[in-house]
């Protein structure tokens, strides 16, 4: 009974925590928006005018839903990735770069064969953080980001420089084949068939901690590593393993955004999407399935916030002040622990009473 008190509770306190963030959008807009009617309107109801929006809200949420599950596997071992962004932008340029060396690969093949490139250079690299972290016992937060700063700036070199397509005004790589693009869901958005990869991964994953023998075993070193050590656990396994998957997924998302959106490497094309991801996995704990509907707030949030700017005079500052907020909150968890403590409280009364 007390678990499942704790368990409402901690819902009610993530509902009352993302209502304070509306709140507070809503304050924030009544200051500093002069046309406050039409700033309103755009924010609230812009995701959901027309297919545009709501496709591209859609597809947002799609790389928010690998960049947060790939963060709340690295929670759930109780291990941290924060390179998430340079494992995005390494497993997009991967992706690209193997469809540009070899465009005689079929659609389907070429696709299969860039979507394992992306997770294999996006694992690999947040592996390595795993491996340090039980080999020498190095801070995986540390060196995830450290690895991931430095590779970012091989990226832009490569971008920038050997791959780069010179008749394009923007910094960019070449094109990949048309044959190569994943098929477009909603037109002109940018929704594309990766939402449904996204969903898959989530089930996967899912699948993974709470039905298999690894996944058990994930999760104890994740509740409490010396224990799982004593146990006769191979903690460091599940060190390493749960950053490569973390890594893995992060690639999935540049693959996922290069082959449905992008056509080719552009840099930078990753900004906010590995960031944005860390609070994704912070309002949804360490609960797989409840990252689909915490990525899909943040798409609305971002959604709202270019609706807004474009259609009002929502400045572009706000979007990202709204957004610290969301950080802040949620990183904090003041709201939702009290909320949890309130209602358990309350609900403890209740039971007592009956």
């Amino acid at each position: 009974m007390k678990d499942k008190n704790r368990l409402f509770g901690r819902f009610a306190g993530t509902l009352i925590t993302l209502f304070a963030v509306f709140l507070t959008a809503v304050i924030f807009l009544l200051i500093f928006s002069k046309d406050k009617g039409d700033s309103l309107y755009y924010f609230f109801a812009g995701p959901f005018l027309n297919s545009l929006s709501i496709g591209n809200m859609l597809n947002s949420f799609s790389l928010l839903t690998f960049s947060g599950l790939a963060i709340t596997v690295a929670f759930r071992a109780d291990v941290f990735n924060l390179g998430g962004e340079g494992q995005i932008y390494i497993g997009g340029l991967f992706a690209t770069a193997l469809l540009l060396r070899y465009p005689e690969l079929s659609g389907g093949g070429g696709i299969f064969l860039a979507t394992v490139a992306a997770a294999t250079a996006g694992g690999l690299l947040a592996g390595i953080s795993g491996w340090l972290k039980a080999r020498w016992n190095v801070d995986e937060l540390i060196s995830s980001f450290l690895l991931s700063g430095g590779m970012i700036h091989v990226a832009d070199y490569l971008v920038t420089g050997p791959m780069s397509d010179r008749s394009s005004y923007l910094l960019m790589t070449g094109t990949i084949s048309e044959a190569f693009h994943l098929s477009h869901l909603m037109p002109p958005s940018n929704l594309n068939i990766s939402f449904f990869g996204a969903l898959a991964a989530v089930a996967a994953m899912t699948f993974f901690l709470y039905y298999t023998k690894q996944g058990y075993e994930l999760r104890i070193c994740g509740m409490n590593r010396e224990f799982a050590h004593y146990g006769g656990l191979n903690t460091k396994v599940y060190t390493i393993l749960p950053m490569f998957l973390s890594g893995a997924i992060m690639g999935l998302a540049g693959s996922s955004a290069v082959l449905g959106v992008h056509h080719s490497t552009i840099k930078g094309f990753y900004s906010g999407i590995g960031w944005n991801g860390i609070a994704v996995a912070l309002i949804a704990g360490t609960n797989p399935l409840a990252v689909i509907p915490s990525a899909l707030v943040f798409a609305y949030l971002n959604q709202a916030a270019s609706t807004a700017m474009i259609k009002a005079d929502f400045p572009f500052e706000l979007g990202g002040l709204i957004q610290a907020v969301v950080f802040l909150l949620i990183s904090s968890k003041i709201l939702a622990e009290k909320t949890e403590l309130l209602f358990t409280f309350i609900r403890g009364k209740r039971g007592a009473g009956k």
